[in-house]
């Protein structure tokens, strides 16, 4: 049990460090996309997309690399499962966010205290969908 629980506890690391990198380009791309004239929350939804691949690559590269797809019809199933499974995540992640930049002017100001608000609220829920429900090796879509 205690073995399995620190396997658990390894991959949830690794996670959160690909994580971290993800908080890092969605932050980047949010900036970018505000900089060519998006608001807040289109620019934001542009950022997650672009964080939510970049974590996909980085979990089946990382935390996950055991139980990855392999073959370009199965690696794209696996994308997508990604995205989608991590939707609810998302949605908990996007909600804080937009909550904190609507009504907090300290967040609408600095942005990226609400995309870090945002990413750690959903980062548990990801983790666990992505466990049970993307990397499960070599499946058909």
């Amino acid at each position: 049990m205690k073995l399995i629980s620190s396997l658990w506890a390894w991959a949830f690391f690794r996670f959160a460090v690909v994580g971290t990198g993800g908080f890092v380009v969605d932050t980047a791309v949010l900036y970018t996309m505000l900089a060519l004239g998006l608001d807040l929350y289109s620019g934001r939804a542009v950022s997650y997309l672009c964080a939510a691949t970049f974590t996909w690559y980085g979990n089946r590269t990382i935390t996950f690399s055991e139980a990855r797809a392999s073959g370009a019809a199965n690696i794209a199933a696996e994308w997508l499962r990604f995205i989608v499974t991590n939707l609810g995540g998302g949605a908990v992640n996007y909600t804080v966010y937009a909550v904190l930049v609507t009504y907090s002017e300290v967040v609408r100001a600095y942005p990226i205290m609400g995309v870090a608000a945002g990413a750690l609220s959903g980062m548990t829920v990801n983790f666990l969908v992505s466990r049970w429900l993307v990397f499960t090796g070599n499946r058909a879509g």
